[in-house]
């Protein structure tokens, strides 16, 4: 099977085109209400909830069998019918109009997939099988519901409204980061759980405060030395390390699969490596190739 681009899109004002009435096309018109689109459901008959919505003007009505220009304006069509020679058609009208379909619970029809989804808005945590195995997807989803807090959303809506004077008060990249750290692991998340949004915000404010009073840490160079082959080898200390590198010094050898471990906008320095030179060489240049970054990490076989 082909992989499927994971993408998260931005709805609100645009038009969604739902093609069915029942519970299911219900179901789906109040995830995309939610994430403010401009709901058109096409069915000749409709649910009591969507009759509802149309009539308070949430959603508008368009009644009668599907009509290709439905999708007249529509950045997307969900096909929710039972009629999969229906469904079939929709989805090459949309093709036609290089518009992106799902056709539920169809795979082989669609061109997007909805993703079991873990909700802790603005956070969203989504699970994907590329339509292969949806009810795994589900378990996995029922799975990771207890493993998020759910305070983790307040939180990312403190970050967020916070955004600005973050990166004001920490201009340095590192120095960023360690405050992302603290304010994820640290008092802030324990205020939210205990549901005093205002004292978490104080506490928040009063550390960027406190942000040119901090002493710069010390530079740190880690070795995954021998580095695994297989990035399931990688431990959860070496994997942490990766995620907190400023830039990656590695043998040209080292498997992509390990190196995609690391933050996507860390800096990468290959290094071509010999078995015959000495450690106190090979250690001279990865330390020059690490010049003037705060957290390095140098992965050698």
């Amino acid at each position: 099977m082909k992989a499927l681009y994971p993408l998260f899109a931005d709805l609100d004002g645009r038009t969604v085109l739902v093609v069915g009435g029942g519970a299911v096309a219900e179901r789906k018109a109040r995830v995309l209400l939610n994430c403010g689109a401009a709901v058109r459901v096409g069915a000749p008959r409709l649910t009591r909830a969507l009759r509802a919505w149309a009539e308070a003007g949430r959603l508008a009505h368009l009644d009668g069998p599907f009509q290709d220009d439905w999708l007249a304006c529509a950045w997307l069509v969900v096909a929710a019918t039972d009629d999969r020679a229906l469904n079939a058609r929709i989805k090459a009208a949309a093709d036609a109009r290089r518009i992106l379909a799902n056709v539920v619970d169809d795979p082989a029809l669609s061109s997007f997939q909805v993703p079991a989804v873990v909700d802790r808005t603005p956070l969203t945590i989504a699970i994907s099988s590329g339509g292969a195995a949806p009810v795994l997807a589900r378990r996995l989803r029922e799975r990771m519901e207890s493993l998020f807090d759910p305070a983790l959303g307040p939180l990312a809506r403190l970050a967020r409204d916070h955004r600005p004077a973050i990166r004001q008060a920490y201009p340095d990249h590192g120095a960023r980061r360690r405050f992302y750290d603290w304010l994820y692991d640290g008092p802030v998340l324990e205020q939210l759980r205990a549901d005093d949004a205002r004292e978490a915000e104080r506490m928040l404010l009063a550390r960027l405060d406190e942000a040119g009073d901090e002493p710069a840490p010390p530079r740190t160079l880690r070795w995954i030395a021998p580095c695994p082959a297989d990035p399931g080898d990688i431990t959860l200390s070496q994997l942490r390390a990766l995620n907190e590198a400023d830039v990656l010094v590695h043998d040209t050898h080292i498997n992509e699969a390990v190196l995609s471990l690391a933050r996507r906008d860390a800096d990468r320095r290959p290094l071509e490596t010999d078995r015959h030179e000495d450690a106190g060489s090979r250690e001279a240049r990865v330390l020059a190739l690490c010049a003037g970054y705060r957290n390095a990490v140098a992965l050698v076989p």
